[in-house]
């Protein structure tokens, strides 16, 4: 299996024998708007073309439809008969973009030789829910290959918890960014919370992605890599890939 973290929450893998990208935002630096007044996003460019995050994959996942997910950049390079899995409820608008082949994942379905799980996620806290909506992570299962659970754009709680205890998935990807939206509310999980994520799953690895590339964000790769250290939690279970690196396990 191989993960390639592209830029921000877009990874493209290799799994199960199949290639398939997660979360495509392929917008050049700069030519999208600010979420919180610091600079125009993304702040950095992609690591390789756009058109290569795309190049041959069979299937793109959509968690959901915020702007540094699935930008206008993404939807107008990515294939229009591409498959993609989104979450109930976002089907409509990604076919209304002229996709064909656009399938809800309620609960789990399988795909060529790989299982597919939808997961629930909160996306920060209190009023701010109402702003960001539904948000969902998914797991990844196949014979010969490692359980993945990417989390998604969630905050650390009590289902977070349950799925790594249900689960226990070998590789786990986290958005550790400490992106904060409306009055400073964290909206997806910052150092200590992915901290806290390593030591409820001391056995598995950790992936932080979702980093130095948006101006909301609050936790940087080199600040989440002091305070791992300085917790006990090293870069044997804590990995932070830079953009455009590609883990293999």
């Amino acid at each position: 299996m191989k993960i390639r973290l592209i830029r921000s929450a877009t990874l493209r893998m290799e799994y199960a024998g199949r290639r398939f990208v997660i979360d495509p935002y392929l917008a050049a630096k700069h030519s999208r708007p600010s979420f919180a007044g610091h600079s125009l996003n993304p702040l950095v460019d992609l690591p390789c073309l756009p058109h290569e995050v795309i190049a041959g994959i069979e299937l793109a996942v959509i968690s959901h439809l915020h702007s540094d997910h699935f930008d206008p950049a993404a939807q107008e390079l990515l294939p229009k008969d591409t498959p993609i899995l989104c979450q109930p409820g976002d089907e409509a608008a990604i076919m209304a973009k002229g996709f064909l082949q656009v399938t809800p994942v309620v609960e789990s379905l399988t795909w060529r030789g790989m299982t597919i799980t939808r997961t629930p996620g909160q996306h920060g806290s209190g009023s701010v829910l109402a702003d960001m909506g539904q948000v969902s992570g998914f797991i990844f299962q196949a014979e010969h290959e490692p359980t993945v659970y990417w989390a998604g754009d969630t905050i650390w709680y009590e289902e977070v918890a349950d799925i790594l205890t249900r689960i226990q998935p070998q590789i786990i990807v986290t958005h550790s960014c400490g992106a904060v939206w409306g009055e400073q509310v964290p909206i997806v999980m910052d150092a200590a919370q992915t901290v806290a994520v390593c030591r409820a799953a001391p056995q598995s690895t950790v992936i932080a992605t979702h980093m130095d590339s948006l101006d909301h964000a609050t936790i940087s790769r080199e600040a989440l890599r002091r305070y791992a250290d300085a917790h006990g939690i090293g870069p044997g279970q804590l990995l932070i890939p830079a953009d455009g690196e590609t883990l293999i396990f």
